[in-house]
């Protein structure tokens, strides 16, 4: 087994629950159908990643107004009302991440996928963020997750060395891409899965 100097976090699905059901279930008066409709072929999450790379909000919208116009007062809502698709901090995950960030032995940075613009809103709510030897936002870096290059970015930004260093992100397509880079991973589902797969890679916390 490798030796792990360096864990990688992801926030949104893992520390930070997000989730545009939060708004548009009300909007739709609970029509789970209408809903994903909606997410399937209006704002989609292809459209939603484009901004997580650093296309501007506002541009977006205009953009998506414009192709479906009769869709507008929707559309404007994603990120008009953005605010409300924030849920709470994953608090079995913190506590975890407290843990690892108390042990010398490790340096715990975050990757996350997330727009620049919203991302301060995130830091302003959450004062955990704040404990993070460093952050890699997307949206700042013009790239984002599954790319190669975010994570040589994140690798070369805090001198980690890939075989040192472990990834933990809710998203397989994330996971399979550090992966590749020879990054250890742990694909996550839940905080007692995360708690057990730490454990079995000899990680103390």
């Amino acid at each position: 087994m490798r030796t792990i100097k360096n864990i990688i976090f992801d926030l949104g699905g893992v520390l930070i629950d997000w989730n545009p059901e939060y708004v548009y279930l009300e909007v739709f008066e609970g029509d789970r159908k209408k809903m994903q409709w909606f997410f399937d072929e209006i704002c989609t999450m292809d459209w939603n990643e484009n901004q997580d790379a650093g296309y501007p909000l506002q541009k977006a919208t205009e953009d998506r107004v414009k192709m479906f116009p009769q869709y507008e007062e929707w559309i404007r809502m994603y990120y008009g009302r953005w605010e409300e698709m924030l849920g709470e901090a994953i608090e079995e995950t913190v506590t975890i991440l407290n843990q690892l960030l108390e042990n010398p032995d490790y340096r715990v940075v975050a990757l996350t996928n997330w727009s620049a613009e919203t991302f301060p809103v995130a830091l302003s709510r959450f004062e955990f963020l704040h404990r993070f030897k460093g952050i890699v936002v997307s949206g700042t870096e013009k790239t984002r997750k599954p790319f190669p290059e975010i994570y040589q970015l994140t690798l070369d930004r805090y001198e980690f060395k890939a075989q040192e260093s472990l990834f933990i992100d809710d998203n397989l397509r994330n996971i399979e891409s550090a992966s590749a880079m020879d990054i250890q991973t742990i694909h996550f589902k839940n905080p007692n899965d995360l708690k057990s797969n730490l454990k079995q890679m000899g990680i103390h916390f």
